[in-house]
């Protein structure tokens, strides 16, 4: 009897989070499992307040730790003060079939510890399209289903941003921005007067710059530039599950954590025709358990929730839970960030950067929003960064060296660079399954990865290298160089699908409120849920597409239809 509740959420992170949070303020008694430890806001943020000079490789990961961790050490997070944050390769192995770099981070609050903090609506063109393309299923929702849950999502967590008046990144509810800099703002009046479908806006970035009654009721503070949020904020100032949602849903008195906690499958009845709980294993001690709910949400992040759905067989799902379609674990996408520019702008030599600032400046997608006029599908946004070239005269012994290091060198020329945010197409030869011969320690069967990109990368990517060097030759960039970084899917740390949403059974897993088709007292509402990927950073729509389902949920409960 001790381990029945209402609802059981699986994951701690941010899609885990928003289901929590709203179960609970809508009086519904809920069981989160984490299968990482717990992490205390403030008090397990070890290095949060470390000076460079404190940590022991000021910063850098040394050798060792590189070597044995070729996969996570390529993630431009991964640092000496946050790498306690990330799972480590030898500790939890996957087969990759296909090269694929796979990012976690497993602990309450998941990566919205480490995370980048980008969030971007979805617009109409996104959600309407793979009906226009066909390149997918048609998405069950649009654009005025979720434009009500993103506005929750961004009242709560904080979002800075400019009302920017773009179609295809519509506005939202944000705090006042931080000022685009001299050089930004100088590509941004280039690219307004020499096209007329372009633009360069600030980056929308779940930070806190204004103080409001929500946020102090959560017990944030406001933003101030440190610029290390992958150490997690001691104000609570940048947006995280463990510092908001945990702690909201926990004070309802209606959420139960359980962390350590590592989910083998789900149970499912066959005589009630539906899930009943969830078997869980004790990371510390390997005791098996079962809990048991009315409702079941997976929020594992994506290739986790694939594998727990595949590992959830049963003599009525022998494929795994909800899978009569056979597409379960299939039609996995993610973001193309492989291409980068940079050059070098001399002009404004006469500034500097004052302090700093957590986000870049984005040029949202511009290619085939309107009509199809290349030879790929989809398109591509972008960030634009920008950075003073220090040049650091370390001649000298004794005053001459600390003359020479003191020189004010900020009269010179700026650094530019964009990195490409592709969308990829899904594709059912994108997939992910089990492994038949290989076990993890846990005793769940491994995951192997089969992703790669196609042809419509390589064309995007060429698109890419051409309309910026265009645009930043019209800007009078010099030195202007391309670089395919030939990074593996996954690095990019924005994988999708396997899950995905859909309007026909036969095409897809959930319906339009992110309920299995087969299973429907199983929510799924992380990354593995998306019909196509957008070119928008996604954890702004996995949020709101979990306080959406979650809030559907309680209607159902209350109403006894579930």
């Amino acid at each position: 009897m001790n381990n029945n509740y209402d609802a059981i959420v699986i994951g701690a992170g941010m899609s885990g989070g928003w289901a929590s949070k709203e179960l609970c303020d809508g009086g519904v008694k809920t069981l989160m499992l984490e299968r990482g430890p717990n992490i205390v806001h403030i008090k397990d943020y070890p290095t949060t307040n470390m000076m460079p000079w404190e940590l022991k490789h000021r910063g850098q990961i040394n050798y060792k730790t590189r070597i044995e961790n070729p996969i996570v050490s390529r993630c431009y997070n991964f640092g000496e003060d946050s790498q306690h944050f990330f799972v480590k390769d030898k500790d939890e192995p996957y087969i990759q079939e296909k090269p694929f770099d796979w990012i976690r981070g497993y602990q309450v609050g998941g990566k919205s510890i480490m995370w980048g903090r980008q969030v971007q609506r979805w617009s109409d063109f996104d959600f309407e399209g793979p009906l226009r393309d066909g390149f997918a299923v048609d998405w069950p929702i649009r654009y005025k289903d979720i434009a009500d849950w993103y506005t929750k999502v961004e009242q709560f967590i904080g979002v800075s941003g400019n009302l920017d008046g773009l179609d295809v990144v519509p506005d939202g509810d944000f705090l006042k921005s931080w000022p685009l800099n001299c050089v930004e703002e100088y590509f941004q009046k280039i690219i307004k007067s020499e096209y007329n479908n372009r633009f360069l806006i600030y980056g929308r970035c779940a930070h806190i710059t204004e103080n409001k009654e929500i946020f102090r009721k959560q017990g944030r503070g406001l933003c101030v530039s440190r610029n290390i949020c992958r150490r997690g904020c001691p104000y609570g100032a940048y947006f995280n599950a463990n510092s908001t949602l945990v702690p909201w849903a926990m004070q309802t008195g209606n959420l139960t954590l359980k962390p350590n906690s590592i989910v083998h499958s789900i149970i499912f009845d066959e005589d009630k025709a539906k899930a009943i709980g969830v078997r869980v294993i004790n990371s510390d001690t390997l005791e098996s358990t079962d809990y048991f709910s009315k409702i079941i949400f997976v929020c594992a992040s994506t290739l986790n929730t694939n594998q727990i759905l595949l590992n959830s067989k049963s003599n009525r799902f022998p494929d795994g839970l909800g899978n009569d379609s056979g597409l379960l674990g299939k039609y996995v996408a993610f973001h193309n960030y492989r291409a980068k520019i940079t050059a070098i702008h001399e002009g404004h030599l006469n500034f500097s950067p004052d302090g700093r600032k957590p986000t870049s400046s984005y040029i949202p997608r511009f290619r085939n929003v309107y009509k199809q006029e290349t030879n790929f599908l989809r398109g591509y946004a972008a960030g634009f960064g920008t950075g003073k070239i220090s040049k650091i005269n370390s001649n000298g012994f004794g005053k001459d060296l600390l003359n020479n290091l003191t020189i004010d060198n900020r009269k010179g020329a700026w650094r530019v660079g964009s990195h490409m945010m592709g969308e990829t197409i899904p594709k059912k030869t994108n997939y992910v399954s089990l492994s038949k011969d290989q076990i993890d320690k846990n005793g769940i069967p491994v995951l192997k990865v089969n992703v790669k990109y196609d042809n419509n990368d390589e064309l995007m990517i060429k698109d890419f290298y051409e309309q910026f060097t265009e645009m930043y030759e019209k800007a009078g960039f010099k030195e202007i160089k391309t670089r395919d970084t030939k990074q593996a899917p996954g690095l990019d740390i924005h994988e999708m699908g396997g899950v995905r949403m859909g309007n026909d059974p036969k095409k897809s897993i959930l319906n339009k409120w992110n309920q299995m088709h087969n299973c429907k007292n199983v929510f799924v509402t992380d990354g593995s849920c998306m019909t196509s990927t957008a070119t928008q950073n996604p954890s702004l729509t996995f949020m709101a597409l979990s306080a959406r389902a979650a809030n559907h949920a309680i209607k159902l409960l209350k109403t006894n239809k579930i």
